[in-house]
């Protein structure tokens, strides 16, 4: 039973989680399976967690943090120790950390979530209409003490670096082979409103031979035009085309703030990727936190506090 949730807080930057329950009807991007999902508020510390409620013979329970990540082929995807996973979670994570949503329970009756229209706007509407709760114990956040890096040796590399305050996002993305997507550049620093603004619209997008190749293999048979932008050749298939001129590269970052966001916590820092999936994001986070030098979990309300004096000092 989730335990009632408590609404008064002391603190400016304070754990959240929602108001009300909501519910939402979609389809699952490999699966093609109608998929129910509820969003449900949370006590303080419980995390985000999902549950499988289509599944009672074995732990049907999965925390959401670096650790539990098993599979990033095609997705980010939580599992247990029973086997029980989460696939497709990347859009809505980065929806709770826009939010700054830090306690939840997902309630799923599938392997994944639904795909919605492949961007997260939906799941920023959701979470608008359940309500956001502020709750009565102090925010915590991971700030970066010095650079951490992943490279895969093939091209794409990911690295996150101290700053004084906030997260902050530069991305890259380089098809030579498609001239309307090419080489795209983003940055930006992750606010909630500039994340609802300016990221949560861009849709996740593939080539047309490889949607051919994940129906041979029995993937992404709820793919469509419906949530995701189709690339052919130079074509976008889309009838409505893009939403931006940088819609690719825009979706890469949302995908990026979703996955930094498997700790469960904001970030001080700056995070940079160079044509990186969520492979190494994740791989970016195992290797931070198995380093005690490279972080600190602050109290954001005494970090602030802390900032505010030096630079009053330093004035």
């Amino acid at each position: 039973m989730i335990a009632e949730i408590t609404t008064l807080t002391k603190y400016k930057n304070c754990e959240k989680t929602l108001q009300n329950a909501i519910p939402c009807v979609g389809v699952g991007l490999h699966s093609g399976r109608r998929v129910h999902m509820t969003l449900r508020p949370a006590p303080v510390g419980y995390g985000i967690v999902f549950k499988r409620t289509d599944i009672s013979d074995k732990d049907n329970i999965i925390p959401v943090s670096q650790e539990t990540v098993v599979d990033t082929r095609m997705c980010s995807c939580v599992g247990n120790k029973d086997g029980v996973s989460v696939g497709t979670i990347e859009h809505l994570m980065a929806a709770l950390s826009g939010f700054g949503i830090t306690n939840i329970l997902i309630e799923v009756d599938s392997a994944e979530v639904p795909v919605m229209d492949g961007s997260a706007i939906d799941y920023v509407t959701l979470i608008e209409c359940a309500g956001i709760v502020k709750q009565d114990a102090p925010l915590k956040a991971v700030k970066i003490l010095k650079e951490v890096s992943f490279d895969d040796g093939k091209g794409s590399n990911v690295c996150l670096y101290p700053a004084e305050k906030g997260l902050s996002i530069d991305f890259m993305i380089d098809f030579a082979k498609s001239k309307i997507i090419g080489r795209q550049e983003y940055s930006i620093s992750l606010t909630e409103r500039n994340f609802k603004d300016a990221i949560a619209y861009a849709r996740t997008f593939g080539f047309a031979q490889e949607v051919e190749m994940l129906r041979a293999m029995g993937l992404g048979k709820g793919g469509s035009l419906e949530n995701a932008v189709v690339v052919d050749g130079d074509v976008v298939l889309n009838k409505e085309g893009l939403r931006s001129e940088n819609e690719f590269v825009v979706h890469k970052t949302l995908d990026a703030v979703g996955d930094l966001y498997q700790l469960g916590m904001p970030i001080i820092g700056h995070f940079s990727g160079v044509k990186s999936g969520h492979m190494h994001t994740n791989q970016l986070l195992r290797q931070l936190m198995a380093d005690k030098t490279a972080y600190a979990i602050v109290n954001l309300d005494d970090y602030e506090e802390s900032l505010c004096q030096a630079l009053k000092r330093s004035a």
